[in-house]
């Protein structure tokens, strides 16, 4: 089965102008990360959350199950986010539309980026991207899911 890789780009594009804020705060980024974590344990998953601001880790939460591993992962995944201005999916997703690796042609050290699901920009409507909201533990498509399903639901919420 062929990947249509055209929409999948599409949609996370779709996604990504979707799921932006007005406004972020430091409750906010406390809320969101409790939520992540609440949704986690009710499908009895064990993740790490990370929702950095401008450089200022706001929210980190390492639930049991989790090891020092994906800290890693989501420092790496994040300076993908910050590099690129998208999700560490979306960009994952545009190498592989090429039949590339991003480990292997994109030129930055695989050591400090990853472009495996579950960053995905914090942004703000009329600024741009102000941070990340980030996610390590499951498979990289369903940690991916799981910020943007919780992010589309506190964003719902919020209006």
């Amino acid at each position: 089965m062929q990947t249509d890789y055209g929409s999948m780009l599409a949609a996370l594009v779709r996604e990504e102008e979707e799921l932006q804020f007005t406004a972020f705060s430091n409750g906010d980024a406390l809320a969101l990360g409790l939520k992540l974590v609440e949704r986690a344990q009710a499908l009895g998953k064990a993740i790490t959350v990370d929702i950095t601001r401008n450089g200022h880790q706001l929210f980190h939460h390492a639930m049991a199950g989790t090891s020092p591993d994906n800290g890693h992962w989501v420092r790496r995944k994040n300076n993908v986010v910050q590099r690129y201005g998208r999700s560490s999916w979306h960009v994952g997703t545009q190498y592989r539309s090429k039949g590339k690796s991003f480990e292997t042609d994109s030129g930055v050290n695989p050591a400090d980026f990853a472009a495996h699901g579950g960053a995905f920009p914090l942004a703000l409507r009329g600024t741009g991207v102000i941070g990340t909201v980030t996610v390590s533990g499951l498979p990289q498509q369903e940690d991916h899911a799981l910020v943007t399903s919780v992010l589309r639901a506190y964003l719902e919420a919020q209006r």
